[in-house]
């Protein structure tokens, strides 16, 4: 079963959601508004990306907070979830940030 993490309200999450409801896929969606990442999701997704890949320079939490900072990538995600790309997309060890078709595609 695939795992989409992200906001109800981010475009590329319900893309992402219609697509498998359309295929008829089990997923599971989590919410970030209402549940943030443990210290163990947190690692799983930087064992496949590094913290800076993960960060979403286009949003407005982004360029709010941190585009003209120094900053500790890691720790910045682990404070604050709207920071990360979304949806996060997890399937038996593996992930992916942003809407990706082939990932759900090959492993749903």
């Amino acid at each position: 079963m695939i795992q989409v993490i992200g906001y109800l309200n981010s475009n590329d999450t319900k893309k992402a959601i219609r697509y498998l409801k359309e295929r008829r896929k089990e997923y599971q969606f989590v919410d970030l508004k209402e549940r943030s990442l443990s210290k163990r999701e947190l690692e799983n997704i930087f064992m496949h990306f590094s913290p800076q890949d993960c960060i979403d320079t286009t949003s407005a939490c982004y360029r709010k907070r941190l585009a003209y900072m120094v900053y500790d990538a890691a720790q910045e995600l682990e404070e604050n979830n709207e920071l990360f790309i979304t949806p996060i997309l997890r399937c038996r060890g593996k992930v992916a940030l942003g809407f990706n078709a082939q990932f759900l595609e090959e492993n749903s």
